[in-house]
């Protein structure tokens, strides 16, 4: 059998090109009938989270090639977001014009998508409460100058966090600022890996800390409560497993001899998938 020529191969190439766009296409033609199955259902929000965390972690796990998994990651991001584009038209919010949140927010939902950006953590959430299906990008590592942030997620109506990106954690991300996702609330998400409480104590004793660590709770962000007569207040963002109800959470701070403490739940998140470069095959 004669070895391919350059011709044979990039026949090859366009052939699977085609098909790769004829898929696109067919996908296309899919979110017609999903629209009209979620309007019967009045499932709100386009956008599911869990879903794509899943079809993400799905995606690490198969891939293999040299192809790096960037590529692919970046690819299904902007697929998945394009099409809930589609679905419902909605804009990313974000807060500060950096290149770290500028790429993230590309790089997770294209350029069909479009991009706003506010002035403050504060604007970006009021953006969100104010649309009909907007979401909001705040760095996990928000700057102190924005405070108590989470405090604007508190109450039934107000936005919550429904998810952290990246949804595929590596060290070398080429987009990888760790960043929560605000949106009004999903009416049916699935149960989350980490549940997501706000929490205020009048001051930072260690027992709080070892409450923490023992129950496998996690201080996301924390700040001083200006609104805390005195000043001694901290405000908490805490994270927990997904199961956590506000009463269990606040059993077990009380169980270590803690006062009951203010808690409002802001929202939850799937855990990040942790992939490694090693873990595709060459």
């Amino acid at each position: 059998m004669a070895e391919p020529t350059l011709a044979d191969i990039r026949r090859d190439i366009d052939r699977i090109d085609q098909v790769l766009h004829d898929h696109l296409i067919e996908r296309s033609m899919i979110i017609d009938r999903l629209i009209a199955i979620k309007k019967k259902q009045g499932s709100g929000s386009a956008f599911r989270p869990d879903r794509e965390a899943s079809m993400l972690k799905a995606l690490a796990e198969r891939h293999e090639g040299r192809l790096p998994f960037d590529a692919i990651e970046s690819i299904w991001r902007i697929i998945i977001s394009t099409f809930t584009f589609v679905q419902a038209p909605y804009a990313v919010h974000g807060a500060g014009e950096t290149p770290a949140l500028r790429d993230a927010a590309r790089f997770h939902f294209g350029f069909t998508v479009p991009f706003h950006v506010h002035h403050t953590l504060a604007e970006t959430i009021a953006a969100v409460h104010a649309s009909s299906g907007d979401l909001g990008l705040v760095p996990v590592t928000a700057d102190a100058r924005d405070g108590v942030w989470w405090r604007d997620l508190i109450g039934a109506d107000r936005p919550k966090i429904i998810a952290r990106l990246p949804f595929v954690a590596r060290e070398d991300h080429p987009a990888g600022l760790p960043l929560f996702i605000v949106s009004k609330p999903l009416a049916d998400q699935a149960t989350p890996d980490r549940a997501l409480f706000a929490l205020r104590v009048e001051r930072w004793p260690s027992a709080v800390a070892d409450a923490l660590a023992s129950d496998a709770l996690r201080v996301e962000a924390a700040a001083k409560d200006d609104t805390a007569t005195g000043g001694t207040a901290t405000a908490l963002l805490v994270s927990a497993p997904g199961t956590m109800t506000h009463d269990q959470l606040q059993a077990r701070l009380v169980s270590h001899n803690l006062p009951p403490l203010k808690i409002a739940p802001v929202g939850s998140f799937p855990d990040p998938f942790l992939f490694h470069a090693s873990d595709s095959a060459s």
